[in-house]
């Protein structure tokens, strides 16, 4: 069972937390976790680009000149997808690129991803986050407590508002509520700051 040191605010170790050996030390199944991303990324595409075919393009209604005895070569159009201002062939259209995963595949991901975090070194637990308000230089300061000079997400309980609008402002970090933990994001992120409220409700999720 894989032990984490905890903190407080302050940077303080203060405890020492257990985590549930089947969701932070399965063995890292990569392949899920690229399905997930590969799926993350691809449902947020709008798929709205478009370009006109020659059926669309507005003109050319009249051939250009007659079909023999000008010496240039024959054309019915000036809307052909040969001419400048022409029609574009095969081109883009407005399209869906979603495609769905697997729910088991899901979990296995998200139990992947939390797992090779911990095994990096990347899982940084804290006992809880709390502002009166949102602040972004107390945020700043929480993080230098806690020695965290790169890209960092945090993960907070389910009604903490103030962390996270105390820490968007700061490049390089993201705050975002414990049900709307991803994998992309785990990975994206250097370092992963989880309160104990949030590790105990991914372990009750996942378990």
């Amino acid at each position: 069972m894989p032990n984490v040191a905890l903190y407080n605010m302050n940077g303080e170790k203060v405890d020492e937390i257990s985590l549930r050996e089947e969701i932070f030390g399965v063995e890292i199944n990569e392949h899920a976790m690229r399905e997930v991303v590969l799926a993350y990324l691809a449902n947020r595409r709008r798929g709205t680009a478009s370009t006109k075919t020659r059926a669309e393009v507005r003109g050319g209604g009249a051939k250009p000149w007659r079909q023999k005895g000008t010496g240039r070569a024959r054309h019915g159009s000036t809307r052909s997808p040969i001419w400048t201002g022409g029609g574009v062939t095969f081109g883009p259209k407005p399209r869906q690129y979603k495609y769905s995963v697997p729910k088991k595949v899901k979990r296995l991901a998200l139990k992947s991803a939390l797992a090779a975090k911990v095994q990096e070194g990347g899982l940084i637990a804290v006992n809880e986050l709390s502002f009166e308000e949102p602040k972004t230089k107390q945020m700043t300061n929480v993080l230098s407590g806690l020695n965290v000079d790169t890209k960092a997400l945090i993960i907070t309980g389910e009604n903490d508002a103030n962390t996270i609008k105390s820490a968007r402002n700061i490049e390089g970090v993201k705050a975002a509520k414990v049900n709307n933990i991803n994998v992309y994001d785990i990975l994206n992120h250097n370092k992963l700051i989880m309160t104990k409220e949030a590790i105990a409700k991914v372990e009750e999720v996942l378990s």
